[in-house]
């Protein structure tokens, strides 16, 4: 009588390949989303939109000169000074007045107003006046109503300035920095930082807790396969099984996000006119890609070498997977024939292992990864400035994502897929039929 394989285990199996798929698409969702947001906030808060943004230093200088205006006052040096610069301003207006006076006169009223300053005006005198004026002067300068009004002055002055001020660019500035703000429903730059702060974060702990559960799945078919490596029945069931899960976390690992390159200004501190200018979270450089991502970007490229690494990495890295996985369920499930039993068939699933590239793919990305890291930290630290004006900090937020850690899972998971065909599965074929072993 024929064994059959344990209903239980098959659909405990079936029901952990559904959490799986669960996990698969959670996981890609949320990879996503978090794309998105890291885009918009690298927009939001790159140096275009902040050290080399016009709008930023027309807003911060203007609050700086709002501020010097509001809290005028003269010091006691400042009035010295300027007790000197009004004495020899009512100096050269005497000097003036006497030399209009003094040139000749051809009227009779001309000829009068010239003999009654010369009999009633002593020049001497009226110079002796001038710092007792200039005192005077200041002084009433110096009263909290006539600066009132001075700073009134300024103030209209300064906001007619900042009226006429008008830049293309600062319109164009504003409509994106109101559509992300409409978008994410906040009203200022703090607010949104805040925002997507908080998202980032719970987001970053939902994704590896799906990563986790996909990866938690892939051991639990390991586990099934280790624990009834000795029940035949199973072995077909069990393997189709596999391959699903293999083809989940293949699909998830490619589409999915795998590193983030970000170098920022954490805060730019200098000082300007006595108060302080900050500028904080300036993106220098953003990028997040995934295999898949960066196989179509390649292919849409204008450059020939482009296109051919393009093509070399989705057809080694993606399609040679892809075949190996559905080749060995077509030489497992697939009677004796030509065609499932054929040399291409045989070939995707036995021996295109070594032409395989997602292997040297993970590599590859843990290579740029390292590289990355270690050239934004000699680059990034020669940014960090502390001195008695200006300071700058800077960070490299650098990382894996979920996505690599997913696609490293598929590898490996697939590896042994194909080890368990070839040294599990065949072999019992080959000996229930009594045929040789391969």
């Amino acid at each position: 009588m024929t064994k059959k394989a344990n209903p239980i285990i098959i659909v405990a199996m079936v029901l952990a390949l559904a959490a799986m798929s669960f996990c698969a698409y959670h996981a890609h969702q949320l990879s996503e989303q978090q794309r998105k947001i890291k885009e918009d906030f690298g927009t939001l808060n790159g140096v275009t939109f902040g050290i080399f943004s016009v709008n930023q230093w027309k807003d911060k200088v203007a609050a700086i000169v709002n501020n010097q205006i509001q809290t005028f006052n003269f010091t006691g040096n400042q009035q010295k000074n300027l007790e000197k610069e009004v004495e020899q301003i009512l100096n050269a207006l005497i000097n003036k007045a006497l030399a209009i006076v003094n040139k000749p006169q051809k009227t009779f009223v001309g000829k009068i107003r010239k003999f009654a300053v010369h009999t009633f005006v002593n020049p001497k005198e009226l110079h002796d006046q001038v710092p007792v004026f200039a005192k005077e002067i200041i002084k009433q300068v110096n009263n909290p109503s006539s600066k009132k009004r001075l700073r009134g002055l300024a103030q209209s002055k300064f906001n007619q300035l900042e009226k006429t001020t008008f830049d293309s660019s600062l319109t164009a500035e504003q409509q994106v920095r109101e559509k992300i703000y409409a978008k994410y429903h906040v009203k200022s730059t703090d607010a949104y930082n805040q925002k997507t702060d908080s998202l980032l974060k719970e987001i970053k702990t939902q994704s590896y807790t799906y990563t986790y559960g996909l990866m938690g799945g892939s051991m639990l078919f390991l586990l099934v396969w280790w624990l009834f490596r000795k029940n035949e029945p199973l072995y077909k069931p069990l393997f189709v099984l596999s391959i699903l899960a293999a083809a989940i976390l293949l699909v998830v690992g490619v589409s999915s996000t795998m590193i983030d390159v970000e170098a920022r200004v954490k805060l730019l501190d200098f000082k300007l006119l006595g108060q302080e200018m900050i500028f904080k979270n300036q993106i220098l450089f953003f990028q997040s890609k995934g295999i898949l991502e960066v196989v179509l970007l390649l292919l849409k490229a204008s450059g020939t070498e482009s296109m051919v690494v393009g093509a070399l990495i989705l057809c080694f890295s993606i399609l040679f997977p892809v075949s190996k996985l559905s080749s060995g369920l077509i030489y497992l499930l697939g009677s004796d024939n030509k065609w499932t039993r054929g040399k291409v068939v045989h070939y995707f699933a036995f021996d295109s292992g070594k032409w395989s590239m997602a292997d040297v793919m993970v590599i590859a990305i843990m290579m740029t990864y390292l590289g990355f890291n270690g050239i934004l930290d000699s680059q990034l630290a020669v940014l960090n400035i502390k001195t008695s004006y200006l300071a700058s900090i800077t960070t490299n937020n650098t990382a894996l994502q979920p996505g690599f850690f997913i696609f490293v899972t598929f590898v490996l998971f697939s590896l042994i897929m194909s080890e368990i065909l070839k040294r599990v599965i065949l072999p019992a074929e080959k000996k229930a039929k009594g045929q040789d072993l391969i």
